[in-house]
């Protein structure tokens, strides 16, 4: 697979992610390809840039079956930057979910903190056994109904994992073909057949002060299916 390069310079690479490839290794003997391996493999040197071996120059991540825009630092300067930006919330992401049925409100923030239990996330933090529970704020708006579904702008405060999907799933919304969230009850349409979250676009000063917005339009077999008549049913 080849990297999709939205923009380079000689601090960062911003790519496009397809959905279905995960950004990293979870051990060292994964035998999976991971976006990471494609990356040092073109750009060794990003290799021993970072904290962890198994996260080379990745300062945020996105889910395995999400698309869309991820920063890879070039160098530990770099790298240190854009750790501050994410830490501070300086860095503005920007998502579009599709998410099932309609919202009362058209717009609004989810501030609900998130604990996890086993590999999931919940906002059910107190119960039988009390998680450790960690702040997570999201914004969203409705920018266009169908019948059976919205399509949502998202923009996460925080940087949790699953943050925006266990977030919309805590209002009654799940994001549409969302295996981990999406409860039993809930079909995944098989003329899409994967999660409906696309990272869009990414807001931030550069290290050279420049200002930055990047966009990426959302894959063909997304905006495919807002176009089928199988939406308006």
């Amino acid at each position: 697979m080849d990297l999709n390069i939205v923009y380079e310079d000689n601090d960062i690479l911003v790519l496009n992610k397809p959905a279905g490839i995960s950004v990293h290794k979870t051990h060292p003997l994964d035998p999976h390809q991971t976006l990471a391996d494609l990356v040092v493999e073109k750009y060794p040197k990003i290799k021993d840039v970072g904290e962890d071996p198994l996260r080379p120059g990745l300062v945020h991540r996105l889910d395995k079956d999400t698309s869309g825009l991820i920063i890879i630092a070039k160098n530990q300067p770099a790298f240190s930057y854009f750790k501050g930006l994410f830490q501070n919330r300086t860095i503005k992401k920007t998502y579009l979910a599709l998410v099932h049925g309609q919202l009362k409100e058209k717009s609004g923030t989810i501030d609900a903190p998130l604990g996890k239990l086993g590999t999931k996330q919940t906002t059910q933090i107190k119960g039988k056994r009390d998680l450790q529970e960690r702040n997570a704020v999201t914004n969203y708006e409705v920018i266009q109904e169908f019948p059976h579904f919205s399509l949502l702008q998202v923009s996460p405060l925080t940087g949790r994992t699953h943050q925006i999907r266990v977030h919309l799933k805590s209002i009654g919304h799940s994001i549409v073909c969302d295996p981990l969230y999406g409860g039993k009850n809930l079909v995944c349409p098989p003329e899409l057949g994967r999660l409906f979250l696309h990272a869009q676009k990414l807001e931030f000063n550069a290290p050279s002060g420049q200002s930055m917005v990047l966009e990426a339009d959302p894959p063909g077999e997304l905006t495919d299916f807002l176009n089928s008549s199988i939406i308006s049913q």
